[in-house]
């Protein structure tokens, strides 16, 4: 059995290089690749039709799961422990002002949250998951964000030989790993769903 582990559309900010506000929405941008990725999943190639959503609860997110709700018609269970990674007061500011790289910061910004707290936070997310796609028998899609997907991809999966790991997530990507040790992906920020303007330009940032 599959987990279908998603990140959310492109936002505004995604685009402009910003560190994401909770309340974020999808761009329209993203909102057309949210629609993209339902499609693939409610005919999917490769791997099993879904038969759960489990969602971050921050906007972003939430409007992503959504399209994949009506085209799928599956609820959606959303999960604050799924959320990107608190930044506190650095959220709003350009990334490239900032003189540093967040994404790699060890120490809590202030209001937000060190390495090591968003490091067990998504652990526990990650066992949530594993629970939930057990006791549905079953794919689960999970939508989450950027930072998440880079923790689990470092931490948990197993990549096939000749498998490399991206340098980022792509907006509305799709990673395919098994539900069972030892996680192995059957492939890795999967973008084969969009086309044309949708797909991602490679300027929005690995978190958000």
């Amino acid at each position: 059995m599959a987990l279908l582990l998603i990140r959310h559309g492109e936002t505004a900010l995604n685009a402009a290089r910003v560190l994401q506000p909770a309340d974020t929405p999808l761009s329209a941008r993203g909102l057309a690749q949210a629609q993209a990725l339902a499609q693939r999943l409610a005919a999917p190639a490769g791997f099993g039709a879904p038969v759960g959503l489990l969602a971050s609860d921050l906007p972003r997110a939430q409007q992503t799961a959504a399209a994949i709700a009506q085209r799928t018609g599956l609820p959606v269970q959303h999960s604050p422990l799924l959320q990107e990674r608190n930044y506190g007061e650095l959220r709003g500011r350009p990334y490239d002002g900032l003189g540093f790289n967040p994404l790699t910061m060890v120490d809590a910004p202030p209001g937000g949250e060190s390495q090591a707290e968003f490091s067990a936070r998504a652990d526990a997310a990650w066992q949530a998951l594993l629970a939930l796609q057990q006791r549905l028998g079953g794919p689960l899609a999970v939508v989450t964000h950027g930072l998440v997907l880079r923790e689990w991809l470092l931490r948990r999966f197993a990549l096939p030989a000749g498998m490399v790991a991206p340098t980022r997530f792509s907006n509305a990507s799709i990673t395919v790993a098994s539900a069972v040790p030892p996680h192995t992906l059957q492939c890795l920020d999967d973008t084969g769903h969009l086309s044309g303007s949708l797909r991602d330009d490679g300027h929005s940032l690995s978190g958000g």
